[in-house]
């Protein structure tokens, strides 16, 4: 697969890390072992699913599911423990301000079964137990899956079955209630090896799931508040490097951070040598910039979080630092990343990159799980920006971005504000 169908399929593995109007709490660093264990017990979860009694069930997992993350990141985390009944409250108020109808989507892998659980905002919780999809069984088709999805060489024949199987797996089984409550935007919170997932690419045989729903992920509920992020008259802040002395050259970030800010959204852009750390505390200090998008490399890696970084033109800002811009004062309502790569299937690096917005103290993140052409990611996000003018919610917005690129109703022409010389940017 090559040249602008492989940037189709790259559109949909950019994932909104947060997204709606929910924004994580402080991390507390404590440090200690930074060891991850499985969690939630899955005998103790077992026996509440089989007692029908969800409550529990949704309490074991937000509870486990904290301590992952608290293991990865060192630290404590503050949090809300709200029970089913207070977490469809809230996606209710949610529906009321933003006019979107959202359920929260549990995606829990057991070594027997594959657990989902559905909460929305006006029906009783739902529980679905899918014994084909035991761990074994799952892990192995959201293997392919990835695969599929990233090889450059792939087609569709490699990664639409196990996209198809999946979709059969997680998403048809909750399907009528879905239809039902007329539910338009899904959150996801997902267990250890599902974390990474490029869920937009998953396909019910006619249509992906973002041509369906408005899609996030989330690290745990219990981890958010529901303090409302409006972005109208917020400005940006676009930095990013074009030229790198050990990586390679991203070549359309200079178009890309242009276009933002002079055509897109009202801001300041700082490029190469300016790219700094330095200069990005300073100009958040003379400026409480609302947006903070970066477009570099950055690596969600395997191993000890200090092994995951976001590269600046003068240094490697590792993820464990990141909590020290202190993105909470004054405020970012959303940090994009728009040319970092994951460790697909790695439980630390989805941990990092799941948790990312958590650590930096943003109130929702933006990041694609793998590396392709900085054309297509400027063509991507170009529409993302054009899109966020008007869409109620952040999600929507980056879904009509990615269905606007899936039904081929933008490229790199129709993106770009003025015309370059001879500029020129390879599409795969």
């Amino acid at each position: 697969m090559k040249g602008f169908q492989k940037i189709l399929l790259f559109c949909l593995t950019v994932g909104l890390c947060i997204g709606l109007n929910l924004t994580f709490s402080l991390i507390v660093p404590s440090g200690g072992s930074a060891q991850i264990t499985p969690r939630p017990n899955p005998q103790q979860l077992k026996q509440a699913f089989d007692r029908k009694d969800i409550a529990t069930a949704v309490r074991l997992v937000e509870t486990g599911w904290q301590q992952q993350y608290e293991d990865y990141y060192q630290g404590r985390l503050r949090s809300q423990r709200l029970e089913v009944d207070a977490i469809a409250r809230a996606l209710e108020r949610t529906r009321q301000e933003t006019g979107k109808t959202t359920a929260l989507f549990y995606a829990i892998p057991t070594p027997t079964a594959l657990e989902l659980v559905l909460i929305s905002p006006r029906s009783a919780p739902v529980h679905r137990r899918i014994a084909a999809a035991n761990r074994s069984a799952l892990m192995q088709v959201m293997q392919d899956f990835r695969m599929g999805v990233v090889n450059r060489e792939s087609d569709e024949s490699d990664y639409l079955p196990p996209a198809r199987q999946l979709y059969q797996w997680m998403i048809a089984p909750l399907e009528s209630e879905l239809a039902a409550q007329q539910v338009d935007t899904l959150i996801f919170c997902l267990g250890t090896g599902l974390r990474s997932a490029p869920l937009s690419a998953l396909h019910d045989g006619q249509r992906f799931l973002i041509e369906k729903y408005s899609l996030a992920i989330i690290p745990a509920f219990n981890l958010l508040d529901r303090r409302a992020a409006k972005l109208a008259g917020t400005q940006i802040l676009a930095m990013g490097a074009s030229e790198f002395k050990n990586q390679t050259p991203l070549p359309a970030v200079p178009i890309e951070l242009s276009a933002i800010t002079n055509n897109l959204w009202q801001g300041k852009t700082l490029l190469n040598q300016d790219f700094t750390l330095s200069n990005l505390k300073a100009q958040r200090a003379a400026l409480p910039y609302g947006i903070i998008h970066l477009a570099t490399h950055a690596e969600f890696s395997p191993g000890a979080i200090e092994e995951s970084y976001i590269q600046f033109w003068d240094a490697q800002l590792r993820l464990d630092q990141v909590k020290f811009l202190d993105f909470r004062i004054p405020v970012v309502k959303l940090l994009v990343l728009s040319a970092c790569r994951t460790a697909l299937g790695d439980p630390r690096a989805e941990l990092g990159f799941a948790g990312f917005a958590v650590q930096s103290g943003a109130q929702a993140a933006i990041a694609s799980l793998w590396a392709v052409s900085d054309a297509g990611t400027f063509v991507l996000m170009s529409e993302f920006y054009r899109y966020l003018k008007t869409a109620p919610i952040k999600a929507e917005a980056l879904r009509q971005a990615q269905i606007a690129m899936l039904k081929k109703q933008v490229n790199l022409k129709t993106s770009l504000p003025v015309k370059h010389g001879e500029w020129c940017c390879p599409l795969s």
